[in-house]
């Protein structure tokens, strides 16, 4: 699931100053009060720049693995909540995911768009509508489970 959640101080890493990860938030980038629309990013695996995007937990998801994830929750569930309490507060109304492959075939130039998982949700809970609309909730979070994997050194980004 995903939730309309609040950023926490300490929650989110700063950028690193050397090596190849970068740490982010994704916030939301657009929303439509008549509507009721929220869009962001609900992760990225690289930024414009191609280089290695780090969660706040030091996560990285690799874009096939994200690509997969972002097929089974739009399959599966299509719901949004608030902070991982509970559900039903938003249903997911758009969702596309960006792979350097599928840039290329709809002609989105290289280094324009991070490679990553746009969403979009329709909020359906007044309460977490306003939230959203007064910057409580400036950011999406992904709900789910995943296996930690070690980074493989040999693979793994320059100066990481």
């Amino acid at each position: 699931m995903f939730t309309f959640a609040e950023l926490r101080p300490g929650t989110v890493k700063k950028r690193q100053p050397e090596g190849g990860t970068i740490s982010g938030r994704f916030k939301i980038q657009k929303a439509d009060d008549d509507k009721r629309l929220a869009f962001g990013w609900a992760s990225a695996s690289a930024n414009i720049k191609g280089e290695v995007v780090e969660d706040s937990y030091g996560d990285i998801i690799d874009i096939d693995e994200l690509e997969q994830a972002a097929y089974k929750f739009v399959e599966l569930y299509r719901e949004g909540g608030e902070m991982h309490q509970r559900g039903g507060c938003g249903v997911l109304v758009e969702s596309v995911i960006f792979t350097p492959e599928k840039m290329a075939a709809m002609g989105i130039p290289e280094g324009t768009v991070p490679a990553g998982w746009w969403i979009g949700f329709r909020v359906t809970d007044d309460d977490v509508w306003e939230k959203v609309k007064d910057g409580t909730y400036p950011m999406f979070s992904i709900e789910g489970e995943a296996v930690r994997v070690p980074e493989d050194p040999e693979n793994a980004p320059a100066g990481s």
